[in-house]
């Protein structure tokens, strides 16, 4: 069969093709939903870090071997914001999602605890590869947040603490 001659000035649109998937890696990782109480009882705030990419999310990390995910939460959050006392309280739930890496497929699972603040929680250093750490009241860090799965388990979140604070 003979090719058609291309027409001058035109080119052919080839779309670039990434690598096939090689391989699937799956991920197990762990963090907190953080949150203290304010000035008064029914004040409440939650502990959001900025990641390198500008966006606020939680603290959370990869699972370590011999380590449960309620020890990767409390080590992640220390590790990422310094936070040295608190209370891991209750499992809210977990996360999935996946990514392209290279040739290969990451399906990574999130367990999500609340943890509840404790000690000294105005001195945080947030390790150097974040752009920010801040206490936000609810409804900020629910506007601030940008992965739809965590403002669900915000939202989870908020309605146990407002059951331990009744």
């Amino acid at each position: 069969m003979k090719r058609p001659k291309p027409i001058h000035g035109i080119k052919k649109f080839m779309p670039h093709r990434r690598p096939a998937i090689n391989e699937v890696v799956r991920e197990p990782t762990a963090g907190g939903v953080i949150f203290r109480r304010g000035k008064t009882k029914a004040d409440v705030e939650i502990l959001l870090i900025q990641d390198a990419k500008d966006r606020w999310t939680i603290p959370k990390g990869h699972i370590e071997e011999g380590e449960t995910a309620k020890q990767t939460a409390e080590r992640e959050i220390r590790e990422e914001t310094g936070l040295q006392e608190m209370k891991v309280l209750n499992f809210l739930g977990k996360i999935h999602f996946r990514y392209r890496r290279q040739q290969s497929l990451v399906l990574m699972t999130t367990d999500i605890f609340l943890v509840h603040g404790l000690g000294d929680t105005d001195n945080l250093t947030p390790e150097d590869w974040m752009n920010g750490i801040k206490w936000f009241p609810v409804n900020e860090a629910l506007d601030k947040i940008e992965y739809e799965d965590i403002s669900k388990l915000l939202l989870i979140a908020m309605k146990k603490i407002r059951e331990l604070v009744a």
